[in-house]
């Protein structure tokens, strides 16, 4: 998600950080490379330009920190007017205190308008609400279909009607919330492929008829700056409440998440990372920045923790750590857990320093290297998970044919583990704090040297790393390297 503004902006602040001083030449040539990132990330030229003359204004104004570098500062000014750019947020709906609250969606065809009505129907229901899907988009073949199969999947009713009137179904639909107690109403309206008076027309009616309490516009984040187009013919015609950004997992830009509010006047209040039910989300701009700026996401990626991870297994885990225990059985532990979580290139992406190696790890697939180590362990018996030290010729032979790999693999496993394992212990016995250092002085390692790998190529791949392979890796580690010093030699001293 955002790669590509991600990368021009990481390539803009590195103007800043190679001179190791800010002077006002620096400065307008590392800014004139932000504008050009956000242009090219399909934002709205006014919105560049408005948004370009407040970072400079405040980048000149800045009295430099010694102790923090210079890109940090201009980082801090950028992550704050860009958070303050696509805010205030409200993500709160104002429920009516008595009666049915109605909420109308609408948007272009092929924008995840109908899988958005079930995403937010599942949302309110986990908050207690009693909501009943509408199946009012008679246009597109198989909607009402689709919309019965959403309800299904989350036990909640779903109202359709034979009828060529998609202003009667909203009418009768909500008659018929009333009868089954249901307190809010999730209009499922038509959409076209384009903007046009037909389509304005029919929604203008639902609106006037039916009298929605509030209407949300659903717009595609990967379309860019003709998502903040519809949006504002949208909101000229019905007067919106608020925006909901679908397909923001695959949006490589962000142009629209930085536009939409700016062009419109219309908060964001919230966003699809997925096509699962349970993949909406309360807007939150601050968290999106983090990863334009290549920050990472650790607020999803606790929340992903508390949710899939299980509290007494992880518990037993850290009373062995406490004692100094680590054996392939808590590493074997450690891997289902971390899959539960997602892909290993999903958690990278969320980790400070980590998220700007995970586009470096080139043609090794790490979830498939994940599956072959888990493979090796689970060939292994008990004692030999627990007493790895035991695993001989023999031994080695047996595991592999097991896993399908070759013996050598099973011994580059078991002495990556004896390093992993000395480092977990160290680990235990460290305070919080030397534990963020260890942690971050990794993020820092991983971010500065592109060549590194999570996993030795060797173990679970089955063949060894080419010629050609080895000198590209070994010409990179020079290059990071030789990048590191003249950084070091640039930097001022204080």
């Amino acid at each position: 998600m955002f790669d590509d503004i991600q990368q021009r902006l990481s390539s803009a602040f590195r103007r800043f950080r190679v001179s190791g001083i800010l002077t006002e030449a620096n400065m307008k040539e590392g800014l004139r490379e932000v504008r050009t990132a956000l242009l090219e990330a399909d934002v709205n030229f006014k919105v560049v330009q408005e948004f370009m003359d407040r970072i400079t204004a405040k980048a000149a104004g800045t009295n430099l920190i010694k102790a923090v570098r210079p890109e940090q500062q201009i980082v801090k000014i950028v992550h704050d007017e860009l958070v303050d750019l696509m805010g205030p947020v409200d993500p709160s709906i104002r429920f009516e205190k008595s009666g049915t609250t109605v909420l109308m969606l609408c948007g272009l065809q092929g924008s995840g308008k109908t899988t958005s009505c079930g995403k937010l129907a599942r949302l309110l229901a986990n908050q207690g609400r009693k909501p009943m899907l509408v199946a009012a988009d008679l246009q597109r073949p198989a909607a009402v279909e689709q919309l019965r199969v959403i309800g299904g999947q989350l036990g909640l009713p779903v109202f359709s009607a034979d009828n060529s009137n998609p202003v009667k179904v909203c009418q009768d639909a909500l008659v018929e919330a009333n009868r089954q107690g249901c307190d809010t109403l999730i209009l499922d309206t038509a959409g076209r492929l384009h903007v046009d008076d037909e389509l304005m027309g029919e929604l203008v009616q639902i609106e006037k008829k039916v009298k929605p309490h509030q209407v949300f516009f659903v717009c595609d984040a990967m379309t860019g700056q003709d998502a903040v187009a519809s949006a504002e013919a949208f909101n000229a015609a019905l007067e919106l409440d608020g925006v909901i950004l679908t397909k923001l997992d695959g949006d490589a830009r962000g142009g629209a998440a930085l536009s939409v509010r700016k062009v419109t006047g219309v908060p964001v209040k919230f966003v699809g990372r997925g096509e699962k039910l349970d993949k909406l989300e309360a807007f939150e701009p601050d968290r999106l920045v983090s990863q334009m700026l290549g920050m990472g996401d650790i607020i999803d990626l606790v929340r992903t923790a508390q949710e899939t991870v299980d509290e007494d297994e992880a518990r037993r885990q850290q009373e062995r750590l406490s004692k100094g225990k680590f054996d392939l059985n808590d590493f074997r532990q450690q891997i289902v857990q971390m899959k539960k979580m997602g892909s290993v290139g999903d958690l990278m992406s969320k980790i400070p320093g980590l998220n700007q190696m995970s586009s470096d790890l080139g043609s090794i697939d790490a979830d498939s290297e994940i599956e072959r180590i888990q493979g090796i362990i689970d060939s292994m018996t008990q004692l030999e998970r627990s007493r790895p030290d035991l695993i001989d010729m023999s031994r080695r032979r047996r595991i592999a044919a097991g896993a399908g790999v070759d013996p050598s693999d099973v011994s580059g496993l078991v002495k990556q583990f004896d390093a992993m394992a000395a480092f977990v212990r160290s680990m235990a016995q460290m305070s919080m704090l030397d534990k963020i250092r260890a942690l971050t002085g990794l993020g820092r390692v991983a971010a500065n040297n592109p060549g590194a790998r999570l996993f030795a190529p060797k173990v679970g791949t089955g063949k060894r790393l080419s010629a050609k392979e080895r000198d590209k890796l070994r010409k990179q580690r020079e290059k990071d390297e030789r990048r590191r010093r003249r950084e070091e030699r640039d930097r001022p001293t204080t």
